[in-house]
């Protein structure tokens, strides 16, 4: 195995319950809406859905409007907590504090509405709103391999036409249902020129 890591942009996305999903969707009491699948993505069982959402953040003090991201995905599964990933871009753009947290720790998030642009519903969400950390996918094998442990914070150096970086602060992330990828947001993508098949090294 070489000291090679793939590197992914994740752009801004949603994670809802099953009744948050029914809720925006408007199914009738006692029926669940189901989320299908349109794209797989790298981590197996994961991928993005045929359902777009719209953010919903603060009034804009000069136009008198809300400020709105559109067509957002929600990746699937559905899970046990309701989660909205976004940049640090997207939440100046929507007049939203967002924390910088790993994927599930949400208590004390930011705050957030979501709407079904064909039906007009919206939840509100109280706490869910994060910048992801950056961080690193990775099976048992891989980090006996790497020599890390779950939880580990470590480096990556990206070599990227113009813009090569080190990024630091890189949350390691192990289980037996993972595939080894490292995952940046847009914001960082773009710092480092990330566009295309991009691959990291890991540095201790």
């Amino acid at each position: 195995m070489e000291n090679k890591i793939l590197v992914e942009t994740s752009a801004r996305h949603i994670h809802l319950t099953q009744e948050s999903f029914d809720y925006l969707m408007g199914v009738k009491e006692g029926e669940h809406a189901v989320l299908n699948a349109r794209k797989e993505l790298s981590q197996p069982g994961q991928y993005v859905s045929d359902v777009r959402l719209d953010l919903v953040g603060e009034v804009n003090p000069k136009t008198g409007k809300e400020r709105v991201i559109a067509g957002v995905s929600i990746l699937g599964p559905l899970r046990k907590y309701n989660q909205v990933e976004v940049s640090a871009t997207d939440a100046r753009t929507l007049g939203k504090k967002a924390p910088i947290r790993e994927s599930g720790h949400v208590e004390g998030s930011g705050s957030i509405k979501v709407r079904n642009p064909l039906n007009g519903r919206e939840l509100a969400l109280e706490e869910g709103l994060i910048i992801a950390k950056r961080h690193i996918h990775m099976t048992p094998e891989d980090a006996a391999f790497f020599g890390v442990q779950s939880g580990d914070i470590v480096k990556v150096e990206l070599e990227t036409p113009e813009r090569g970086l080190i990024f630091g602060d890189v949350v390691v992330r192990v289980s037996e249902k993972f595939a080894l990828a490292m995952h940046i947001d847009t914001d960082e993508s773009n710092a480092a020129n990330a566009g295309g098949v991009v691959y990291g090294r890991l540095l201790k």
